[in-house]
């Protein structure tokens, strides 16, 4: 699986941790957050994952700021995207069955790095379930 990262300053402490786990779980990383670790708006990097997102269907995105709440607003302001802010393992694995969610954000700020992997996995070793739940995201898209 292919996933796009972008993270402000305020992501950028752990960025390294998830393309780390990510590509030991055996995914392809592209890296489209902000290099320098300065002050930076959160939306520019929300609005680069979600394009690139958006323009591979197969791909997911991880968006990190200093709560995730201000990554996951601007994300899903884009159509076709679903992005899921999420604190725990269980609520990154529900949102990839029910919601097919396509992009993960969390907040540094928030969760240890432990729980970030727990969420990271849960993320990947799910797929959305279907049924039921494709007229609800179809919902959304309307």
């Amino acid at each position: 699986m292919k996933f796009y990262i972008g993270y402000d300053h305020a992501g950028f402490n752990i960025k390294n941790d998830v393309i780390k786990i990510l590509e030991n779980l055996g995914h392809e990383m592209e890296d489209l957050g902000d290099k320098s670790g300065q002050r930076v708006d959160y939306p520019d990097f929300a609005h680069k994952v979600s394009l690139a997102v958006r323009g591979c269907e197969t791909s997911n995105g991880i968006l990190i700021c200093g709560t995730g709440i201000g990554m996951s607003m601007s994300a899903n302001r884009h159509k076709g995207i679903r992005a899921a802010l999420c604190h725990d393992a269980y609520t990154a694995g529900v949102t990839k069955q029910h919601n097919d969610a396509n992009i993960l954000c969390f907040g540094e700020r928030i969760v240890g790095l432990g729980v970030v992997e727990s969420m990271l996995r849960a993320w990947c070793e799910n797929e959305f379930e279907g049924g039921r739940h494709s007229c609800r995201v179809g919902k959304i898209e309307d």
